[in-house]
């Protein structure tokens, strides 16, 4: 396959912060630094920026390479995919290469265009989609920080009816009956003391009650927006709409992830290879994106209690002396490929 100096006559290479964005431009042969220049993120900078671009590479073939695409970076790709050029996100660059040469947003956005030069076209990191991934993302991350701070508020109300006698028993975990009679619990004649923790814990119990109408209102919402993205995901068993926008969010679009192989590397569920010598292994891969990876936990664990198939399969691997961690580390692979091929089906990827 070519790779990007085969392709393409420049490279722009864009370091991101706050309030400025670094360009250089590096010509794909060779690497060398055609012209450089700063930019403040204001809304006219983000303008003059995409001119600046058109007039130093004119209508040659063109690659952008911008860091920090989801974050500092999104109204700068913005921008330059509408102008039509081609943007993807840096690949990596080890802490090595930076040693002895000293570090400027200028320098960065040098090696940020060079770090691409070599890369296999099939192997640069395209920007995920937005649109209704950007919807599903802000909803599941909204629901990751409602579902800790649930958990926190829990764990603090229980700590405290563990050292105060409120009247509720807390020597297991607390029941939704005992958090609504906290929540509802009046003031009383008793010492400053008591008082106060008794007002904690109601202050704790309304916020708890709060969450859960939060989250629900947050499940109707990924609900209707995965049943407008991809409908045949929750069709499957143990998916549910949670599971399926964490999905949907790593997938992004078709043509993002080039194979069932990219996209078992991208969840952390292909084994590594560590073998040395005469001795031929695999290790636990502890590396992609674990939020998918958790999603699939999740889909196995469902299917496990479950789903007949998955029970018939559990029980003939245990028989063949497998563990419990190896069994559902198969499950995530074999369910992996599943939705893969379902998303694929789905959503063709452009020739």
């Amino acid at each position: 396959m070519p790779i990007v100096a085969d392709q393409y006559e420049f490279v722009i290479g864009v370091d991101t912060h706050a309030a400025t964005h670094s360009l250089s431009v590096v010509t794909a042969a060779t690497g060398a630094v055609v012209d450089q220049s700063m930019f403040p993120t204001n809304p006219s900078g983000l303008e003059r920026a995409v001119t600046w671009i058109s007039r130093r590479v004119g209508e040659h073939a063109t690659l952008v390479v911008i860091e920090g695409v989801g974050s500092y970076g999104a109204g700068r790709a913005e921008r330059v995919l509408g102008s039509g050029l081609a943007v993807v996100e840096p690949a990596a660059m080890p802490a090595a290469h930076r040693r002895g040469i000293g570090k400027t947003d200028s320098l960065d956005a040098v090696r940020i265009a060079r770090s691409v030069l070599a890369v296999d076209i099939s192997r640069l990191r395209w920007p995920r989609a937005e649109g209704p991934r950007a919807a599903l993302r802000v909803l599941v991350v909204a629901r990751e920080q409602m579902a800790g701070e649930r958990t926190r508020a829990v764990n603090a109300l229980t700590a405290l009816l563990r050292i105060t006698d409120l009247g509720i028993d807390a020597r297991k975990a607390l029941t939704r009956k005992q958090i609504d009679a906290i929540s509802t619990g009046r003031s009383r004649s008793e010492d400053v003391t008591m008082h106060t923790c008794r007002q904690e814990a109601v202050r704790l119990a309304k916020r708890i009650r709060a969450l859960d109408a939060e989250l629900i209102d947050n499940r109707k919402a990924l609900d209707s927006a995965v049943g407008s993205v991809a409908p045949e995901l929750p069709e499957l068993p143990g998916v549910g709409s949670v599971v399926a926008a964490s999905v949907l969010i790593a997938w992004s679009h078709p043509g993002r992830v080039r194979s069932e192989a990219a996209f078992a590397a991208l969840a952390g569920t292909c084994p590594i290879p560590a073998s040395s010598g005469n001795t031929m292994r695999h290790r636990l891969n502890r590396g992609g994106d674990r939020r998918l990876n958790r999603a699939l936990t999740t889909i196995v664990l469902v299917r496990m209690r479950t789903h007949p198939d998955t029970r018939a399969y559990v029980a003939r691997r245990r028989r063949e002396g497998r563990t419990t961690k190896e069994i559902m580390r198969c499950l995530k692979r074999y369910i992996l490929r599943q939705l893969f091929r379902t998303l694929t089906a789905a959503y063709p990827a452009p020739a």
